[in-house]
């Protein structure tokens, strides 16, 4: 994890720098309700690439906010879980949910 003086000062900044990117936020969402592999991780987001995807876990894993177990099976298992930080960011997740939603009734 970052070090408290690397850290921007303003408390917004900071969560974004952490979860500002679209590709974050829907790893976030798709990992809130359990563990998934590589493979469940891609196909529910969607449309990013295998890079894109290894690079943005590999950050959030970075930050404190992903886990990654890897197990000595041929071939190899690698299964994704938020940790206890990145589980703190449901209310945020939620939050931006039901935001979405109002926004989504409000113009129809």
């Amino acid at each position: 994890m970052q070090q408290a003086k690397e850290l921007p000062a303003c408390p917004v900044e900071t969560t974004l720098m952490l979860i500002g990117d679209k590709w974050k936020v829907l790893i976030l969402r798709d990992l809130m309700p359990g563990t998934k592999r590589f493979g469940e991780l891609k196909k529910s987001i969607g449309t990013v690439s295998q890079k894109v995807l290894t690079a943005q876990l590999r950050d959030m894993e970075k930050m404190g906010l992903v886990d990654r177990q890897v197990y000595a099976e041929v071939p190899p298992r690698v299964e994704y879980s938020l940790t206890d930080l990145g589980r703190s960011l449901k209310p945020i997740l939620d939050a931006m949910w039901a935001w979405g939603e109002d926004y989504k009734a409000q113009n129809r």
